[in-house]
């Protein structure tokens, strides 16, 4: 901490003063403490299962890779040097095993959003619901490069030192692969404006 009560460093907590408590539980659950480890899952399960939700496109997916980064994050804890933070490290263990993921299931199955009623309605929420699919069609197919910025700053609310961090890229290269993200989306979804 510097002198007027801030953090001193390059890579700030998307979690913010969360990052304390976090280290302190890697730092148990390191020696074995299973409370520790169960607290930092807790912590963290739904930022892992919508970060894989939204990389992968389909709740069974992301069940699947939420569930496999909780059992490798035990194992995992071992290579996390402090040098980031732990929700830096984390998202980046969580988009490495969706890229993973994805890669092993070629060819891609289009993306579902289960949330959405599949009953008629009025016509607006059919609209709306179409748009919807048409949305995360789009996001589905960008390319992973564009993918990954998108979901971590648009979707995540990340900022683009901390995306750059999670990719291990500059902040300049997050900005220009999420213009081009948005650019193709705004292309593909021209007809819905």
């Amino acid at each position: 901490m510097n002198s007027a009560g801030r953090r001193d460093g390059p890579d700030p907590s998307p979690a913010g003063t969360d990052d304390e408590a976090d280290r302190w539980l890697v730092g148990r659950a390191r020696v074995g403490d299973r409370s520790a480890y169960e607290e930092l899952v807790r912590r963290h399960r739904d930022r892992i299962y919508r970060i894989a939700v939204r990389m992968l496109g389909s709740p069974a997916d992301a069940d699947d890779v939420a569930q496999e980064v909780v059992i490798q994050l035990w194992t995992a804890l071992a290579g996390f040097g402090g040098t980031s933070a732990f929700t830096t490290w984390l998202y980046r263990v969580v988009v490495n095993r969706c890229l993973n993921h994805r890669r092993a299931q070629r060819p891609h199955r289009e993306l579902e959003d289960a949330d959405h009623p599949r009953v008629p309605g009025p016509e607006r929420r059919v609209l709306a619901g179409e748009e919807l699919q048409a949305g995360l069609a789009a996001i589905s197919a960008l390319p992973e490069e564009q993918r990954v910025p998108l979901v971590l700053v648009q979707l995540e609310g990340l900022s683009y030192r901390q995306a750059a961090a999670v990719t291990k890229t500059t902040e300049a290269t997050v900005r220009g692969r999420l213009a081009r993200a948005r650019a193709t989306l705004m292309a593909e979804m021209k007809d819905w404006t």
